[in-house]
């Protein structure tokens, strides 16, 4: 079992991180569909909140690509949620004008102080991305 692998299952169990890095902060499982092999890839992520949309950011810890779920959600921009014990569908949609990705950036940074760390590791703009809830029946 992975890294990754074990947050989740601790998530899973627990509605919550009781280990490792993301104890005590705002985590969500995301699962994605591959771009390419159409199979489901699921990772921990942080996050912040703008109204009912949560946020999560490609920041891939400052490399120089953006991570593969981001590219994932591109092609298959309908993704699953876990929050605590609570799983539904949402619609990944990338922020848009730099604007408003810029605002949800420092909103993100300010909860996730390491992420303004990672704005200095790369040149590339790090996508911010809007995770809107699916209601059930539409889901």
């Amino acid at each position: 079992m992975g890294w990754n692998d074990d947050l989740i299952a601790d998530y899973r169990a627990n509605g919550k991180a009781t280990k490792g890095p993301f104890v005590g902060r705002p985590v969500l499982i995301l699962t994605t569909t591959g771009a390419k092999s159409g199979g489901a890839h699921t990772i921990p992520l942080v996050f912040t909140k703008e109204s009912d949309d949560y946020v999560v950011v490609a920041s891939k810890g400052g490399a120089p690509t953006s991570p593969d779920w981001f590219h994932n959600l591109m092609a298959n921009p309908t993704v699953t949620v876990e929050l605590g014990k609570e799983k539904f569908q949402a619609h990944a949609t990338p922020a848009s004008p730099d604007s408003e990705r810029e605002r949800l950036y420092e909103a993100h940074a300010t909860v996730h102080p390491g992420f303004r760390d990672y704005l200095k590791k790369t040149t590339r703009k790090i996508p911010v991305v809007r995770l809107k809830r699916i209601p059930p029946a539409a889901a």
